[in-house]
């Protein structure tokens, strides 16, 4: 099965000249918890998270109306091609720990893969892949649990 197959072809970027605070409010509007993030020209230079917003602007201090996308965005995005076999796709995102691939064509997104999309077509594969993101994830309980 193809990437092209599962993918949401439906994706909203930012640009990494924007303020945070317009990604904030657009991953607000539209209950995401990622954003591509576009530069010049409209190709990928990174990904935007609700985590990076809170750890590298709010809780560094900084103005959300001032930090722009491109100072706090995670760069060396891991991309898959549409016509990428879905387990391949599976296999990378197991590697980079990632729960959202941004399917990129001729520098363009055209789509995003996220678990939630290998859940649903491909059990497998996204069992075996959230196993290995969250594999280095365990509870905490109190002392004598």
């Amino acid at each position: 099965m193809k990437v092209s197959e599962i993918m949401s072809g439906e994706v909203y970027a930012i640009d990494e000249r924007e303020p945070v605070i317009a990604a904030a409010r657009l991953l607000k509007s539209m209950n995401l918890g990622a954003l591509p993030v576009t530069g010049r020209g409209g190709a990928l230079v990174g990904m935007l998270t609700d985590r990076d917003i809170a750890l590298r602007c709010v809780a560094a201090g900084g103005d959300a109306r001032e930090v722009r996308v491109g100072d706090i965005m995670s760069r060396g995005v891991r991309t898959a091609s549409p016509d990428a076999d879905v387990s391949e796709a599976a296999q990378s995102m197991r590697r980079g720990q990632v729960r959202r691939l941004p399917v990129v064509e001729g520098g363009r997104i055209v789509g995003m893969l996220s678990l939630a999309d290998l859940a649903a077509r491909c059990d497998m594969e996204a069992a075996a892949a959230l196993a290995d993101i969250s594999g280095c994830v365990r509870r905490l309980g109190r002392e004598g649990e």
